[in-house]
This record gives C-alpha cells, structure tokens and sequence, in this order.
C-alpha cells in the first residue's frame, strides 16, 4: 500500500547508505555530510542503513539516528509518497526506481560510473558535475578543511571492512614500515589480536577523524579516506584494488595521491622515499566545500 505523507506535514529527506561488513562505511560518510547540512537549514531527515551497526557509527558523525532497512528496493516502506530521497548505492533496484521517480517529490542517485546516466529522471550525483542537470558527490565534512597540527605519523587505513583479510595475509608490505594500524569499524576482536601481532600501535575506530587530521602520511585502499585525508593535508598513497574512473584518477592527481596496485611494497617504499608533505595545495580546494553543492541539492528538492 502506497505511503502518503498527511497534508500540512514538512516533507523528509531519507538517504539511503549502502553498508556492511564486506563493503565498508564510505558512503554513510557521505550521508553524514548532506544529512547534518540539510539539518543545519531546517530539513527534517533520516538515514537509512543496510545493518545496525553502521547505524551506531553515524552518530560519531554527527547523525542522531538511523532506519535499518534490507535493500534498495524497501525504501518505500519507510519513505512516504511526496518526500525525497538520496540513494548511494550499488544494488540493482529490479525496477523500483522508476517507482521511487514516480512517488518521491525529488529523487537523487549516486552515479556508480562515468556512463552512468539519469534513467527515470532521477537527478544524477557525479564527480564530475559539469553543468545544472546533476551534482557533485564529492562530498567531505569541513573538518577536513580546517588546519590541523600534524604529528610524524603513518597511519594505515586499509576500510572499515577487512572481510577477507587482505591486511593479515600480506605482512610483507608492513615489514619495518613504522605503520600505525587504525581499525576498521566491521573488525573482529579475534582478527583485532592478530593484526597486534603486525602493528606496534593500533588505534581504535573512534579515533578517525582526529587521526585522519592529524597524521602526516596516510596509506589506504579507502577512496573517500584518501581524498579525506589529502584534503587535510597529508602524503597520502592509495591502495588500488579495483579499475578507478577517469574522474576519479583526474581528482588523484590534483589532491597529489599516489596509486600503487595493492600491496606492492616495492613501490610503496620508492615513493615514500621521493614525495614530501604537501599542505600548500588546499587553497586551491575550496571549490570542493560543501556549502555550494548542498546549495544545488536544496534547490531542486
């Protein structure tokens, strides 16, 4: 039965976050930022996550609650008839988006590739956003912007999720590299032991935004921690385990990250010998805040 929101009712904003223990929590981060922005003008909101535990994470970012919810396609059964939704998401929606765009007020889609286009209508969220018809997706907390003094400090950042313990099976990478390890948010405590066997220091996943300011070198296989952490000004080397977008190596390459493939120790260590700190470059930055893009979002809901 289709959900209509009572006349007289402020519409709601509902975005959806796709997460878990194998996918990680880059997109609740994104969540974060749009939803405490909106917030800030007034809009009601409500974030929808796939598991409870990205929920309790949220509110470390600054997001009071959450809905748990299975898939893309059970949106509806929260969101009602008239308000707008955010979806950042992978699925497939087996067609339900053509219903969304037909009973949601405004709808918004994180684009997954370059080719990646508008279908129903859905407003479009890209990193690339050249012109009126979508969105920036680049979307980083202002925390990031601020000056932070920084410690001589390595800290790796593989995600919030190790589900295949990428970290433990390639221990030579870490081999007299001075890492400090900072937990993800989806790992064991049994895995937490072995990973101490690795790392003279590990650092709790609470810690992340001020380690993330604060650390000098950054190693991750996160793309929304590199770009995080370039952003505050860190030497940042980006893990790469999969194909990067155009877009996305184009955004490396000015925020001056380094790709290597995956654990390539080798190439991790010529680079760390060659590249200097660099903090001069966020000036130039200011056209990623958030303030313009969330502008754009507000206009079209």
């Amino acid at each position: 039965m289709k959900k209509i929101r009572d006349e007289g009712i402020e519409m709601k904003v509902y975005y959806y976050a796709f997460t878990g223990h194998k996918y990680g929590l880059d997109r609740m981060k994104r969540a974060a930022v749009v939803l405490s922005k909106l917030r800030s003008h007034g809009i009601e909101t409500m974030l929808l996550v796939n598991d409870f535990r990205a929920g309790l994470v949220a509110r470390e970012f600054g997001v009071p609650e959450s809905i748990t919810i299975e898939g893309i396609q059970d949106i509806d059964a929260i969101a009602q008839t008239g308000d707008s939704v955010i979806i950042d998401s992978p699925e497939d929606d087996h067609g339900r988006l053509v219903k969304y765009c037909a009973d949601f007020k405004s709808v918004f889609r994180f684009a997954e590739s370059i080719e990646d286009k508008s279908v129903h209508g859905e407003i479009m969220m890209q990193l690339n956003c050249q012109n009126d018809n979508c969105i920036s997706s680049l979307l980083i907390d202002d925390v990031y912007f601020e000056e932070h003094k920084k410690e001589n400090r390595i800290l790796f950042f593989l995600s919030d999720s190790d589900s295949d313990k990428l970290i433990i099976n390639n221990t030579d990478f870490f081999k007299d590299s001075n890492m400090e390890l900072l937990l993800g948010n989806y790992f064991y405590v049994k895995y937490e032991d072995d990973l101490a066997k690795i790392f003279n220091t590990l650092h709790e996943p609470e810690e992340y935004q001020s380690l993330i300011c604060s650390s000098s070198h950054v190693v991750t296989a996160s793309f929304q921690t590199a770009v995080e952490s370039a952003i505050a000004g860190a030497k940042v080397t980006y893990l790469n385990f999969s194909d990067l977008s155009i877009d996305e190596k184009e955004l490396f390459k000015l925020l001056d990250v380094i790709i290597i493939i995956g654990f390539d120790a080798e190439s991790y260590k010529e680079i760390y010998k060659e590249k200097e700190l660099n903090v001069s470059f966020k000036e130039n930055l200011k056209m990623y805040r958030n303030d313009e893009i969330i502008d754009k979002l507000l206009q079209k809901l």
